[in-house]
């Protein structure tokens, strides 16, 4: 069991100011920012007003950030930056709305956000913080702006390589075919599932949306149904507009590759080797397999990796351990 004592000297980025003992999860400031196209995004700040820079990317794509997100990380010691990336959460426009052109929503936007957001708070580096998508919005950026970045700490490993994709939404039906069967049924295309998704989520009839919405979504939860303490997913519930737009962004990214040249972001991970990053995967990870994880800390000169064997993709105590002693380490390092 690793020890997660945070004996050591004081931290460097001051202690947590004298606004009184307010509750560090709650945050202390947010707003929206104009990013251009029509977009704005939301963001919000919590944890230590003085402490070192740490953003979370959300997964999804389209997830959104939430109340959760606060929690688990460190916020004695972090400025932590959460925020909904273009079309999600209290992001506007939302792509809940078939109206919303998702022209101007790929991987190219939203790196460009991230560092428009970072601006716009007056940081000059900071941590990254992702998971899932998360991880390729991590490393799309850390490849673009390595000046920007601290460390990295990155959860279940997506890179979004076309195998990647193609392992998710087609050859995952060997595990679960006839789920599978009832997936591809919606969509009335076997040759490309996932673009034909994207055309149904943006549909303009809104009982063919709900219809694609909630067979997506029936899809991922069955592929997490598996997974050690399978609990709820984002997934889950009923098909409102949080589920429509993150249905509609996660289809609308997958069927493009993220707009990505394929294993580019393994392939440049040696842009990466003057940044400390930390990578932590289930072994039991079906949606994302292993093998991503062990390929990137191959190419990444100095990545620290660490795999549970009794972890799934989503978070574990094991998973949670680890990656709260690499924060820890990484909130006193300069």
């Amino acid at each position: 069991m690793r020890n997660n004592s945070r004996r050591g000297p004081p931290l460097p980025w001051g202690p947590l100011s004298r606004e009184g003992a307010r509750d560090v999860t709650e945050p202390y400031a947010h707003g929206m920012l104009d990013v251009g196209d029509g977009n704005q995004i939301y963001w919000e700040c919590c944890g230590n007003p003085n402490g070192k820079p740490l953003v979370v990317l959300h997964g999804g794509p389209g997830q959104g950030c939430n109340e959760r997100m606060r929690a688990g990380e460190a916020l004695q010691e972090y400025r932590i930056v959460l925020y909904d990336q273009r079309g999600c959460g209290r992001s506007t426009p939302h792509a809940a709305d078939p109206a919303t052109d998702m022209r101007f929503n790929t991987t190219a936007h939203l790196v460009a956000d991230l560092d428009r957001l970072r601006e716009h708070l007056g940081v000059d580096r900071w941590l990254l913080r992702g998971g899932s998508w998360g991880c390729t919005l991590a490393l799309a950026y850390a490849q673009r702006y390595p000046h920007r970045v601290s460390e990295i700490v990155l959860s279940a490993i997506s890179t979004t390589r076309r195998r990647e994709i193609d392992w998710l939404y087609s050859g995952l039906a060997r595990f679960f075919p006839e789920e599978y069967a009832r997936f591809a049924a919606v969509a009335g295309s076997a040759e490309d599932v996932v673009a034909a998704y994207d055309q149904l989520l943006r549909h303009p009839d809104p009982e063919v949306r709900h219809a694609a919405a909630a067979a997506w979504a029936r899809w991922e939860t069955t592929v997490l149904s598996l997974e050690p303490d399978a609990e709820p997913t984002s997934f889950s519930g009923p098909v409102d507009d949080h589920l429509l737009a993150m249905t509609r962004i996660c289809a609308h990214y997958y069927a493009h590759y993220g707009w990505l040249d394929d294993g580019e972001l393994i392939t440049r991970a040696g842009i990466l080797a003057e940044i400390p990053g930390v990578l932590v995967h289930g072994h039991l990870d079906l949606s994302c397999p292993v093998d991503t994880a062990y390929e990137l800390a191959r190419a990444w000169p100095g990545a620290e990796l660490f795999v549970c064997d009794r972890s799934g993709h989503r978070a574990s105590p094991a998973k949670r351990e680890y990656i709260r002693d690499a924060l820890t380490r990484f909130a006193r390092r300069q």
